[in-house]
């Protein structure tokens, strides 16, 4: 049963359930008890299965090493303490996991010191950095509490000897169990838990660590995975009041459309500029990786003469630097170096980067999980106030960001979306099984649908994977694809086939796909970092980049190594990486809907500009800047469609999609749907739509997809056939796969499937196989398995673009609720000029529009003319 922690613990009776030394120590280091402490550490000790969803800063990996410890102790005193593995902790990064083993060897010295007879508890770290020495020693005197990640534990899960070391485990910590769950290393880590599970031959303690996440029931059971068609216990400890919060949205200026660029760019980096004088240390995130680079770029600039030596003061942190540079950034912030630091997703989890004071977010988070998540990171100890800004300079994210802080204030979360039965990852795990030992399938299958993510798995898509791994696609071997497996269905038993399947196993495994990208050094030999492959084919010897946050001049390369030379002083002339924007979440988009609504019917009621501009000052703590900018963006939209003749009721919300269509000046039109549900949903919904309208006029046609709708494109003379109202009633998903099949999206995504499933291999005999030849035999192989009746792989390449990459539940979701009547579209025909809500969508699917300034200019056009028609009705 899944349950709720409602027992609070006093500090006396959590120290007196721990070890002597143990509570000795704690109460000469803490004064008190944090929230999670009080809920958790008596139920972990009592062996029951937790999830503690906390704050950063509550003592949350405290509270779940707490008991292990102490119950360790007691075991080494009794003399049951042998040369085994008694506790794993798994995380999603190496940093944080060399974060833990220092945070760990600190109360293990110091009890020790209390107490100096105490048994030697060893902890170490084992993950794809671990040299072939340490791996030796590890299995000479093992740890009794491992450190790891998701890949390591499958790969020491057939180890031959070490996996022997496993079988004593008792305790299994996951943190950051947040950033697993929505992917498949989350996937593959399920498969892992319980393949341990069969391993210890009895049932361990899993303790789940998360910050702000929805719905937690589902993570516990994703956690703690299945017994016999039912979730195993697990109890709740939801925390997540212990922290207060300080959140304020902030425009650098209240028209964020007829502002020049330029200026709107200053007043921003002014704004930033101030917040991060005011405080010890900020953060700030930007949702790309070249949004990080611009920040630094600019903030240097902006606070050169401001602050000393600021070129040190401020630094860049993303995926695409080095390890070794992201190292000493995480460094240089512990020791409080840094003024400011700026990223984009590489420091939303927990590693500890030291004090950081203020948040500062630039554009929409996209979800308000991930915005309390980020904020989370101000404010490191329990006391401490995480303070956030969110800075917008965009009238979507404006509005966004402002409902987004209303439901953050008020406690409503996002759904997360968990992957169901990926067949890659079952696949992977299936070769690794089979390199333990022989398996009976009946015993394969219970051990699979154990874990959460395959709960409800089908034995015929099981069955197909087992028949794709023994060979039985002859077809295959012609493009080097052999079996791996054997595979008898008539004693239904599996197991390894060739001595090479344990080392194409351990070489192969992960589920995060190799990208394409290229080194890059100066031309004195230092590395750099990273470049995407597609940027770099838009290089030319001269061109200047940021990257680092320093500018760089291309020189040259040679195959995937790029030689720049620095060029510090002078300005970048090619915008740096292309990156897929985050999307807006599904939860939010609704509410952003009802919040259309609600001030649609405001304003029709003849609400004051001072009513409602004070009503979403006091919803989400915005300054006057933003409130105006989105009460005019509002106000136009309403009267605009006033003026078209449109009513109240069909004006769009989370219940009315308004369609428009807009011919621009090449003759082409644009037809608009106003479907607020993120551009996950709108990606499904509008590729089916393009997809029967191309059929119908027997042409190709342009999408442009934004998370507030999506415009399906006609060349010039061509009228649109259908609106999304002539999706009611077909196959969504068996459109879906016919408008994706000769996409580069499906060539791109079959790849890593086809690599994760170990069709196509990574590593072979010792060899790296480049992502150029990876690429190169997925194309072949994806010409062969289009011939096969339901083969098991590319039905999970669509499996994961339709559910993961797009969310074509919620697609199906909405067709279902226009057929019910509970969301009905409304189609105004042709526009002269395009909604205000339209325009965004319209400038997107310009595509010779190329540079932001363009953009801009056509908005401003479009807004002058709304403003003209509109003082014309004198609105």
């Amino acid at each position: 049963m899944i349950a709720r922690a409602l027992r609070e613990y006093s500090k006396d009776e959590v120290l007196a359930a721990l070890h002597p030394a143990v509570a000795m120590w704690f109460d000469s280091k803490f004064p008190d008890l944090s929230p999670p402490q009080r809920y958790a550490v008596v139920p972990i000790h009592e062996g029951k299965n937790v999830l503690v969803t906390s704050p950063t800063g509550t003592g949350k990996t405290l509270t779940a090493f707490l008991s292990i410890i102490s119950q360790l102790l007691e075991m080494g005193e009794e003399g049951e303490l042998e040369d085994t593995v008694y506790a794993i902790y798994v995380s999603p990064l190496r940093a944080l996991n060399n974060d833990i083993y220092r945070n760990l060897e600190v109360p293990l010295k110091e009890i020790r010191e209390l107490c100096p007879n105490l048994p030697e508890i060893r902890h170490a770290v084992r993950t794809g950095d671990t040299s072939a020495s340490e791996k030796s020693k590890q299995l000479r005197k093992p740890p009794h509490i491992l450190i790891t990640t998701p890949e390591t534990l499958g790969i020491v899960l057939t180890a031959p000897k070490f996996r022997e070391k496993l079988r004593t485990v008792r305790w299994v910590i996951v943190d950051e169990i947040h950033s697993l769950v929505e992917n498949k290393r989350g996937t593959h880590l399920s498969i892992s838990l319980e393949r341990l599970r069969w391993l210890t031959e009895r049932e361990f303690v899993r303790i789940g660590l998360s910050a702000t996440i929805n719905p937690l029931d589902e993570v516990a059971e994703f956690l703690v995975g299945y017994e016999d068609g039912r979730p195993r216990d697990c109890l709740i400890v939801e925390t997540n009041w212990a922290k207060a919060l300080d959140l304020a949205l902030l425009s650098p200026v209240s028209d964020l459309v007829n502002t020049p660029s330029e200026e709107i760019s200053a007043k921003m980096y002014e704004l930033v500029a101030r917040l991060v004088k005011k405080h010890t240390t900020t953060l700030i995130f930007t949702n790309t990786r070249s949004g990080t680079e611009r920040v630094v770029f600019h903030l240097k600039k902006v606070l050169k003469d401001g602050i000393e030596d600021i070129d040190q003061k401020i630094a860049a942190h993303h995926s695409s630097l080095s390890r070794f540079v992201r190292r000493e950034v995480e460094e240089r912030l512990k020791r409080g170096e840094l003024k400011a630091i700026v990223s984009s997703t590489s420091l939303e989890l927990g590693i500890d980067i030291g004090y950081i004071d203020l948040v500062i977010q630039i554009g929409s988070p996209k979800s308000v999980t991930r915005a309390l998540q980020r904020i989370g990171r101000a404010g490191h100890r329990l006391q401490d106030v995480s303070k956030g800004r969110f800075i917008v300079v965009d009238r979507d994210d404006a509005l966004e960001v402002a409902v987004m802080l209303r439901e953050a204030l008020s406690g409503r979360l996002d759904k997360v979306h968990i992957p169901r039965n990926p067949l890659d990852v079952l696949a992977q795990h299936i070769v690794g099984m089979a390199v333990e030992r022989k398996w009976k399938v009946e015993d394969a299958y219970k051990l699979i649908t154990s874990a959460y993510p395959y709960r409800d798995l089908p034995w015929e898509d099981f069955e197909a994977i087992l028949r794709y791994l023994a060979g039985e696609y002859t077809q295959l071997e012609s493009r080097k694809v052999y079996g791996k497996i054997w595979y008898d269905p008539e004693e239904g038993t599996f197991g390894r086939r060739g001595k090479y399947a344990r080392v194409i196993y351990a070489t192969n495994i992960g589920t995060i796909p190799d990208e394409v990208a290229a080194k890059v050094y100066t031309t004195e030999g230092k590395y750099v970092g990273n470049l995407e492959e597609d940027f770099l084919e838009r290089l030319m010897p001269g061109d200047r980049f940021v990257l680092g946050g320093r500018v760089y001049e291309f020189v040259s390369a040679r195959g995937l190594r790029v030689k720049v030379k620095p060029a510090f002083d002078q300005k970048p002339t090619v915008p740096a990486w292309f990156s897929e924007m985050l999307p807006l979440s599904y939860e939010l988009a609704l509410e952003i809907g009802k919040f259309r609504e609600e001030v649609f019917r405001l304003l029709e009621e003849g609400a004051s500009r001072s009513e409602l501009v004070k009503m979403i000052m006091e919803m989400s703590n915005a300054n006057s800047n933003a409130a105006l900018s989105i009460y005019n963006y509002l106000r136009e939209q309403y009267l605009y469609l006033k003026a078209l003749g449109v009513s109240l009721e069909d004006m769009p919300s989370h219940r009315v999609i308004l369609v428009e269509s807009f011919v621009d000046e090449e003759g082409r039109t644009h037809q608009v749907t106003h479907s607020l549900f993120g551009r996950r949903t709108n990606d499904a919904l509008s590729r089916a739509l393009a997809y029967i309208a191309g059929k119908e006029v027997k042409r190709n046609l342009g999408i442009a997809v934004r998370d507030t709708g999506f415009a399906i494109i006609y060349p010039r003379g061509v009228k649109p056939p259908v609106n999304i109202e002539d999706l009611v009633g077909l196959d969504l998903r068996a459109i879906l796969r016919d408008a994706l099949s000769k996409t580069e999206l499906l060539r791109r995504r079959f790849r890593h499937v086809a690599a994760r499933g170990l069709m196509i291999l990574r590593n072979y005999k010792g060899y790296e196989i480049s992502v150029n030849k990876q690429q190169i035999s997925a194309q072949s192989l994806l010409r062969i398995v289009e011939k096969i009746d339901n083969f098991p792989l590319l039905k999970e390449a669509y499996r994961e673009i339709m559910e993961d990459y797009m969310d074509i539940e919620r697609a199906e979701e909405v067709i279902d609720k226009i057929r019910r009547g509970e969301i009905r579209v409304v189609d105004i025909g042709e526009v002269r000029i395009p909604t205000p809500f339209a325009h965004n969508i319209v400038l997107e699917g310009l595509s010779d529009l190329i540079f932001m300034e363009d953009k801009m200019s056509a908005l401003r056009r479009f807004q002058r003319e709304i403003e003209l028609i509109l003082k014309g009705i004198g609105g």
